[in-house]
């Protein structure tokens, strides 16, 4: 497949666009983009399957391992995806670089970011918007305010704890050249700017988008994950400024997070729309 196919990543912090992103660049005919997808999850089951708690995996060599993990995305996108251009998401991937690189040096990685309180936020008015729903977000366990919340966001295998982590080790990591930083707050208010972007860092000819027809639907996921409104996409990109409903004390808290906003941060000279 890789030979017909080109496959990049799209991975990130969460709510911070890459629905949104995804919807826009899945109208590029060439292109087949969507929501969270399970191959992230399946290459760390495989891989931990062929590891030493298998006790044939000495009869497995890295080249059958790299063999079957290519092999899982080959079957993934099958002959049902015509597109020859093929971004996979999931906020698992900054934390696999150096695998993606292995079995697909010509990927690049779209990871979408946004300035940390405003993703609590985002988080905390799904949850309060849907107050008769658990989410599965918080274990489908109803109750908390909106500090055990950001606890549980946080912390270091939490929603935004995990990705947050992995994004910092791929922006300071051996392959940061093949990652491109899409900031929400640019996306929402410049989209073409950064679909320019995206198409001069993977190398793709131009493509007109419609930025004010924008469809994309999964509500039938989102419900069945207690969070209606979790991958909404309005029709138009418009940035729509708001008060924060975040305690001060808790906006302060995560206030100063955006690593990537100092440029005295970016040692590695990534790229940041």
């Amino acid at each position: 497949m890789m030979a017909e196919r080109t496959l990049h990543f799209i991975s990130g912090l969460p709510r911070s666009g890459s629905t949104l992103l995804s919807a826009l660049l899945r109208q590029n005919p060439r292109f087949h983009a969507h929501m969270s997808s399970p191959l992230a999850g399946l290459v760390t089951n495989l891989i931990n399957g062929m590891g030493g708690s298998n006790e044939y995996s000495l009869f497995i060599s890295d080249p059958q391992r790299q063999r079957i993990l290519r092999g899982l995305f080959e079957q993934f996108y099958g002959e049902e995806f015509a597109q020859p251009v093929v971004f996979d998401s999931n906020r698992a991937w900054c934390a696999q670089m150096p695998l993606l690189h292995s079995l697909f040096p010509q990927s690049k990685v779209i990871a979408c970011v946004r300035d940390v309180p405003w993703i609590i936020d985002s988080v905390e008015r799904l949850v309060q918007s849907n107050m008769l729903l658990p989410s599965a977000l918080f274990n489908f366990q109803a109750g908390g305010t909106v500090y055990s919340r950001a606890d549980m966001l946080a912390n270091a295998e939490g929603m935004l704890g995990y990705p947050y982590n992995a994004l910092k080790q791929a922006f300071y990591g051996a392959h940061a050249s093949r990652l491109l930083l899409v900031r929400y707050e640019t996306l929402a208010s410049d989209p073409q700017a950064v679909l320019d972007g995206i198409y001069a860092f993977i190398d793709e000819p131009a493509f007109s988008h419609d930025l004010h027809n924008i469809q994309f639907d999964a509500q039938e996921f989102d419900k069945r994950a207690g969070t209606p409104g979790l991958h909404d996409v309005r029709p138009s990109v418009q940035a729509l400024p708001r008060p924060t409903l975040l305690p001060p004390d808790v906006f302060a808290r995560f206030t100063n997070d955006a690593f990537w906003q100092h440029p005295q941060n970016n040692t590695q000279g990534v790229r940041i729309l």
